[in-house]
C-alpha cells in the first residue's frame, strides 16, 4: 500500500491540471484535468459564516416559515430540511438553531402554554414512547413531520399524546422494520386525547 506522498506523487505525474473555483459560496470545484485532456470534476460543500451564503437560502427561510404555521416544532422542520437536503451554515445537515433563528428574524414566536401534566393516565408523549421503543424523540419527530406518522397536537397542550397500548408500539415497530408505510392515529371530536384508529396501512 503506498503512502499518502506517494499517491499524492503518483497523482501529480497522472495529472496535467488542477483547476479549484469557489462559486457559490457554499462549494468548492475542483476540475481536474488528467494527462490526455480527459477532465474529472468534483464538488465538495464547505462551511460558510452567514445563512445567506447558502444556496436556496431564500427559499429555505420560506419554507421553516410554511412549516412552522404548519405546526412543526424547530426539531422537526430541521430534520424534514435537512432529509431534502438542505444545510445550516457551519454543518451538513440543518441545525434547529438555525430554524429558531429564522423563526424569531420574522417575529413567529412558539405559543406558550399554560401549565400541563408530563404524564396522563393511559397516554405517552414523544420522549415517553421514544423510551418504550428504543429509538431517539427525534425518529418520531421527523416522521410526524413527513406523515408517517400522522397525530395531530393535543390543542389544550399543545404535545402529541399517543395511546399507552400495545398495538401502538406494535405498529410503530412494524414502520421500523419496514413493514408498513404509515401509521394513523386519529383525534376525535370533544376534549379527549387521540385515540388509535386502525393501526398500521
Amino acid at each position: 500500500m503506498r503512502s499518502q506522498p506517494q499517491r499524492q506523487a503518483l497523482l501529480r505525474g497522472l495529472s496535467d491540471k488542477v483547476v479549484v473555483h469557489r462559486a457559490p459560496r457554499d462549494e468548492v470545484q475542483t476540475r481536474l484535468v488528467w494527462k490526455g485532456g480527459a477532465p474529472t470534476t468534483v464538488v465538495v460543500p464547505v462551511n460558510v459564516g452567514a445563512f445567506a451564503d447558502l444556496q436556496g437560502a431564500a427559499a429555505m427561510e420560506q419554507q421553516i416559515l410554511t412549516l412552522f404555521a404548519a405546526g412543526h416544532t424547530d426539531e422537526a422542520s430541521a430534520a424534514q430540511l435537512t432529509q431534502q437536503g438542505d444545510r445550516s451554515p457551519p454543518r451538513p445537515q440543518v441545525l434547529p438553531s438555525t430554524v429558531r433563528t429564522i423563526r424569531l428574524k420574522h417575529g413567529r414566536m412558539q405559543q406558550r402554554y399554560p401549565s400541563h401534566p408530563r404524564q396522563v393516565a393511559g397516554y405517552l408523549t414523544v420522549p415517553q414512547l421514544a423510551r418504550r421503543l428504543g429509538v431517539s424523540p427525534h425518529w418520531l419527530y421527523d416522521r410526524l413531520a413527513h406523515g408517517r406518522i400522522q397525530l395531530a397536537k393535543d390543542p389544550d397542550t399543545g404535545l402529541y399524546w399517543f395511546p399507552d397500548e400495545p398495538t401502538t408500539v406494535e405498529h410503530l415497530q412494524q414502520l421500523q422494520a419496514g413493514t408498513c408505510p404509515q401509521v394513523c392515529v386519529r383525534v376525535p371530536t370533544g376534549d379527549s386525547h387521540p385515540e388509535e384508529h386502525g393501526g398500521a396501512y
